[in-house]
This record gives structure tokens, C-alpha cells and sequence, in this order.
């Protein structure tokens, strides 16, 4: 099973069944750009749940590799991944931390399995984490598709 690739908007999942729309999140609570501003505008939860989950960062398991699932609709999800460390590029690089992808897309893998949902997202890690497609891609493949996940990459 491989990645399928569409023209369109990742919060308006193409498929049947069970869905998980998943992108990346900063480990500062900041959302307000990027692709998360279209989440906001179809649904109100993920960002709401998001800001809570950071604020009681302590105590939530908040962190870099860390999920969370919304659920927004009876058959949508919403996986806030927390994969980028801050916003700006810093001397390490950009802000995406590949490990971090990884750990978020092995528990979205497992999470999609127990649910029997395909996954939809943007190019994850590409836009504002400033990550490069050609390293994240694999990542996919290995924890999502390699796992019988049905996964759909949606290009603007």
C-alpha cells in the first residue's frame, strides 16, 4: 500500500469510512499559521484541545514525538503531532526534528490501525517546520503505509 497523492485541501478527506487529518504542531503552543489555520476554520476543537494540552504541559505528556487525538466529526479525527521545536529556523536548521516525526507517525500509525482509518495530510513537516519532503516521505511509508494504512497526501 502506498501513498496516494491528490490535488486538494487535506481537511476535506477523500475517502470512506474512519479518517485521521493529521499535520505537525510546534512544542511552543503557538498555532496560527500554516495549514492549521485551515483546520481551524473547518473545526474549532483541534486548536482549542491543542492550547489545553500545552497549557497543562506538566502533567499531559505535552512534547516534542507527541499525539493527540480530536475527534471533530463521527467518522474525522484531527492528530495534532508535535514534530517542529519552535517557529524560526535556529543554527541546528529548521524547525522539523525528524525523530520527533517519526515517534508522532508510529502512534498515528498504531492510532489508524485500532481505528481501521486511512490518514490525510498535508505534506507534513514541509511548509512552515521547513522540512524536506525527500525525508519525510519515507517516515510515512515505513509507519503508516508499510502498516496497511491507507494514506492520502493532499497538495494545495
Amino acid at each position: 500500500m502506498g501513498v496516494r497523492y491528490l490535488k486538494g485541501d487535506a481537511t476535506s478527506p477523500q475517502a470512506k469510512g474512519v479518517k485521521i487529518v493529521a499535520h505537525v504542531c510546534n512544542d511552543l503552543g503557538g498555532w496560527g499559521k500554516g495549514f492549521v489555520l485551515a483546520v481551524s476554520r473547518r473545526w474549532k476543537e483541534p486548536e482549542a484541545e491543542y492550547r489545553r494540552w500545552y497549557r497543562e504541559r506538566t502533567s499531559s505528556g505535552f512534547g516534542l514525538g507527541a499525539v493527540q487525538f480530536v475527534q471533530v466529526e463521527k467518522y474525522v479525527w484531527v492528530a495534532n503531532m508535535v514534530a517542529q521545536r519552535g517557529v524560526k529556523r535556529s543554527r541546528r536548521g529548521p524547525p522539523i526534528r525528524y525523530e520527533a516525526l517519526g515517534r508522532c507517525l508510529e502512534v498515528l500509525g498504531g492510532r489508524a490501525v485500532e481505528l481501521e482509518a486511512s490518514v490525510h495530510m498535508p505534506r507534513v513537516g514541509c511548509g512552515l517546520a521547513g522540512g524536506k519532503w525527500e525525508l519525510v516521505e519515507p517516515l510515512v511509508e515505513r509507519h503508516l503505509a508499510e502498516r496497511g494504512v491507507e494514506v492520502t497526501v493532499y497538495d494545495a
